[in-house]
């Protein structure tokens, strides 16, 4: 987990079977995973009937893989989202986060992952109205019981990260929709975690602000080396990942790798839109 910023400690659940079976899995040379899918289900029971929200699905994301999820209503989108985010358990199959297979955690276990190895970033920011950009980005900390003066100067240097160290102690109210997307992002990496969970990370904002968030995403993969997965619906969104995973019906439809070339298109078609937004604007 590259970062110019001191990590934290990874969890180690003793008897993580399956964490060889995934390394042996890596070619000699390749980068270690922040994750491993394999052969993943998830079966639900509603109503005396059977719902297979996945069927058995595999893929890999090394560290500093940059991903981008996508699939219709009723894919298993929403299901695979849960399961990467330790919110649920598989009903089959394996899901490692680094070395430690959390398919047969408990669910203290699980809390304790999510809170310590996985960064959430929520369409809706999801921050407390009564904190300041700092405090907000605490968060995690507080519940650990971790609020020294090293945790704290922690925060402010990842506020400076995301653009926002001139704003610490501004509370989301005084904030726009992006500036809170970006304490939402700093306080996804506050403990160093497997990797950056974005659900719908841009859902919520125009065109110039999530050009603003892609560009902030686009700058934590490849300078800060952070392994982000995002789940959108928007094809303009996915194109800047540098891989795009489809569902459907529960199965993976398709695992694509976009090139450099074309994540450069994407990225000088959405910055000329923006600049005709604005120019419109203007001339209103």
């Amino acid at each position: 987990m590259p970062s110019n910023l001191q990590p934290y400690p990874p969890p180690h659940t003793p008897g993580s079977e399956g964490a060889e079976a995934a390394n042996a899995s890596s070619h000699a040379g390749q980068r270690p995973l922040a994750t491993s899918i394999r052969n993943l289900t998830k079966e639900y029971v509603l109503k005396s009937e059977t719902v297979r929200a996945l069927r058995g699905i595999s893929f890999d994301v090394p560290e500093g893989d940059f991903v981008a999820i996508m699939g219709p209503s009723g894919s298993g989108k929403s299901t695979l989202l849960n399961l990467l985010g330790c919110l649920d358990q598989p009903s089959s199959g394996q899901l490692l986060l680094g070395d430690d297979d959390v398919s047969r955690m408990s669910d203290d276990q699980l809390a304790e992952v999510r809170s310590r190895r996985i960064g959430f970033v929520f369409q809706s920011y999801n921050l407390i109205q009564q904190l300041t950009v700092v405090e907000n980005i605490q968060v995690p900390l507080y519940y650990q019981g971790r609020l020294g003066n090293h945790e704290r100067q922690r925060c402010i240097e990842l506020a400076k990260l995301v653009g926002l160290g001139e704003r610490l102690d501004h509370r989301p109210a005084q904030l726009s929709g992006g500036q809170q997307q970006r304490v939402a992002i700093a306080r996804s990496l506050v403990n160093d975690p497997y990797f950056v969970l974005a659900d719908e990370a841009t859902g919520n904002l125009d065109s110039k602000t999530t050009e603003e968030i892609l560009s902030l995403f686009d700058d934590l993969n490849e300078k800060e080396g952070r392994t982000i997965i995002m789940v959108t619906h928007e094809d303009e969104v996915a194109a800047r990942a540098k891989r795009v995973v489809r569902l459907k019906d529960g199965l993976l439809q398709s695992d694509k790798t976009n090139s450099e070339a074309d994540r450069t298109v994407a990225r000088e078609r959405q910055r000329q839109a923006v600049l005709e937004l604005i120019a419109r604007e203007e001339s209103e």
